[in-house]
């Protein structure tokens, strides 16, 4: 595609794992000459995850186009269907649970898809858009630029909640070890900001940077933790990080507030799991929020957010439940489904809330 000068599309999931893989891949294909005809990111608010018709139709007039996913994909059947039918050839690299097939995709790249040998299983989907980059660039990956890259690759992996071994930790330790040194103006702005210099030790640095990255910014379709990371202007990147420091203090208001109102209507049940719905919850605030409640009450978190007739949600849970597999056995109720064992979101009709939850409940009971 870079060698015939095609439209190259990346289309990536908006938070800091999508963000970070679509950044290094981005300038991957620029080192090797290649222009990128558009960038994607969707909206969860409107559209939901992953792949969606929205998107597509909004890609429509670039193609016939290379479109790359990455850090989603593996369970838009529907969509890499539909994103064929619209002149489009589709690459994904993805880091998922595999469902019951695959996409009928040109080229899937998932380490965890039945017949892959890769010894490890456990990256996020930037581990993978480097280890992409690598083969990619080959000679042309100096020192500088995989230092660089493995910067993203960090903070990514552990905003991400992937465990720290493998090829994770050698990533990790590698990319915190070379971010003192950064040229990266948005991490540089990160870094000698007042608020974030106060924090003592590199871990808490990360832990609150990581928070801002996560806030919910669009501006020209585009996340903040997009423009601030692939930022080339010093300047400008300090302002953002300001505005994201001030609009997180906000988030976490927010998020109190859901907390508060989740506790309060689980107060008198007693369900193997929490699952609350409102059309008033904020989509994007709803993983964070069920990651708080799954560590205090030690069972898997449904929190969802009523759209219409359709119910977008996010769960968490503790390592003993794999929510992926959990839906499996309630699939025929659901939309879309997917994720990881321990962090996962669906889509459902309202219609079909209660049945659900009384399947949740049933494959539950008898594990």
């Amino acid at each position: 595609a870079i060698k015939d000068k095609e439209n190259i599309i990346i289309y990536g999931d908006a938070d800091l794992d999508g963000v970070s893989s679509v950044i290094i891949l981005k300038e991957s294909i620029k080192t090797l000459g290649g222009e990128i005809s558009a960038l994607y990111f969707p909206d969860r608010e409107t559209e939901g995850y992953g792949i969606t018709e929205t998107g597509l139709k909004f890609l429509g007039n670039k193609a016939p186009a290379l479109l790359i996913a990455i850090d989603c994909g593996i369970s838009n059947f529907k969509e890499v269907v539909l994103a064929k039918k619209l002149g489009f050839e589709v690459i994904i690299v993805d880091h998922h649970e595999i469902l019951d097939k695959l996409p009928r995709a040109r080229i899937i790249v998932d380490p965890k898809q039945k017949g892959d040998k890769t010894s490890f299983k456990k990256l996020a989907a930037v581990g993978l858009a480097f280890k992409l980059s690598l083969v990619l660039l080959k000679d042309k990956m100096t020192a500088a630029l995989r230092n660089n890259f493995l910067e993203l690759v960090a903070i990514a992996t552990i905003a991400d909640s992937m465990p720290r071994e493998g090829e994770n930790e050698i990533f990790i330790e590698e990319g915190l070890s070379s971010l003192a040194k950064t040229w990266r103006p948005g991490l540089k702005a990160f870094l000698e900001n007042r608020e974030i210099k106060e924090y003592p030790h590199l871990p808490q640095k990360i832990s609150k940077m990581i928070s801002i990255l996560n806030v919910r910014d669009v501006k020209i379709r585009l996340p903040a933790a997009f423009r601030l990371l692939a930022s080339i202007d010093y300047n400008s990147a300090k302002k953002l990080v300001v505005e994201l420091l001030e609009k997180n203090k906000i988030k976490k208001e927010k998020m109190s507030v859901i907390q508060a109102e989740v506790e309060n209507r689980i107060a008198k049940k007693a369900e193997p799991f929490v699952f609350e719905v409102d059309p008033d919850f904020e989509l994007n605030l709803l993983g964070a929020v069920a990651s708080y409640l799954c560590q205090k009450y030690g069972k898997p978190v449904f929190l969802g957010k009523k759209m219409g007739k359709i119910i977008h949600g996010s769960i968490r849970s503790p390592s003993s439940i794999n929510v992926v597999d959990l839906m499996h056995h309630c699939q025929k109720l659901l939309l879309t489904y997917g994720g990881h064992p321990q962090a996962a979101g669906f889509r459902l009709k309202s219609e079909n809330l209660d049945k659900f939850k009384s399947c949740l409940t049933k494959q539950l009971t008898n594990r």
